[in-house]
């Protein structure tokens, strides 16, 4: 099963203030602010919902296909990607824009001022599938995640048009999109994610009840935090999953992309949606204990381990056979 993965490609430089931005403010001169701050630290991620969830199914043999748009300085992730499994011969490289990056500072109040460059991402809409699939021999699924907004429309109609199936996800672009886009982008996909706080925004935008929502796609994902996965299917009953207890609470950044990726490639696998959701938490579970959405390692032992704990041995003895 051949599965692409449109989005964002992006990295992040994260910037530490140790004093107060409040404290730096002067209140009748707010309309002429200069200032400049010096920082103790810099720390530079990998990010972008599309190698976010690509380096996770990697991780787990799934061999994603990224596809999205970046800069000239991509050489060095690019590189990051191929060892960690990701197929990236279908990202395109802009030849004069930088990949997009978000520049944020955090003060000792963990106040934050930030900006985000979208850069190489804008030309994502640029980016044909039909090309995709012609390299690769076929798509199975394209799961359009959240990117430039031209591109996941256009990447949604192809699909239809092609008749490839699509999974809609919106997640940070939900903000900004109305309803008549919402209702565009999620009409017959066959596997819809969310959290919980974007399912509401997303029957408030599109008018449409949960009912009706779910009559226009095959499986509604919506993700519960610390509660799990609820997997919806009309005419079937639902199915909840529970997380793996955490060993420690680290940062919760890219734990929805890593859910994402534990359970497409458990449809990859062809296991049950209740296996692939399980695999999606476990993953979801490893993420939120490491600083950073792609520094977590997979240690099989380890993983097989606490998944058993987890979800009982003849659930275990399904996922190893194909980890292994």
């Amino acid at each position: 099963m051949r599965i692409a993965v449109t989005g964002s490609i992006a990295t992040d430089h994260l910037m530490t203030f140790p004093g107060r931005f409040a404290d730096q403010l002067v209140a009748d001169q707010l309309h002429t602010v200069s200032l400049s701050f010096l920082v103790d630290n810099l720390d530079v991620r990998r990010g972008g919902v599309g190698p976010n969830i690509c380096f996770g199914m990697g991780q787990l043999g799934g061999n994603p296909i990224l596809v999205g748009a970046a800069g000239y300085d991509f050489d060095e992730y690019r590189a990051w990607l191929d060892r960690h499994g990701v197929d990236t011969g279908s990202v395109r490289i802009s030849e004069v824009l930088h990949t997009a990056r978000f520049v944020c500072t955090t003060d000792k109040d963990h106040n934050q001022i930030g900006s985000f460059y979208t850069g190489a991402m804008s030309e994502a809409r640029l980016i044909e599938l039909k090309a995709v699939a012609d390299r690769v021999g076929g798509l199975d699924l394209v799961l359009i995640g959240a990117d430039d907004p031209e591109a996941m429309l256009r990447h949604t109609e192809e699909c239809r048009t092609r008749g490839i199936p699509f999974a809609a996800d919106f997640s940070q672009q939900i903000a900004r999109m109305d309803g008549e886009e919402i209702r565009t982008l999620l009409d017959g996909a066959t596997y819809l994610f969310s959290n919980e706080y974007e399912k509401g925004l997303i029957e408030s935008k599109t008018g449409w009840t949960e009912e009706e929502i779910l009559g226009r796609v095959g499986h509604r994902v919506t993700t519960l935090g610390s509660r799990g996965v609820r997997i919806e299917r009309v005419g079937e009953p639902a199915i909840e999953v529970g997380c793996p207890e955490e060993e420690a609470k680290v940062d919760p950044t890219g734990v929805g992309d890593a859910f994402r990726a534990g359970f497409l490639t458990g449809l990859q696998w062809g296991v049950s949606l209740e296996r692939a959701a399980q695999v999606g938490c476990m993953l979801a579970t490893l993420v939120i204990e490491t600083l950073g959405t792609q520094e977590y390692t997979l240690r099989r032992a380890n993983f097989m381990d606490r998944f058993t704990k987890a979800y009982g041995h003849e659930a275990a003895a399904e996922v190893r056979a194909h980890l292994a």
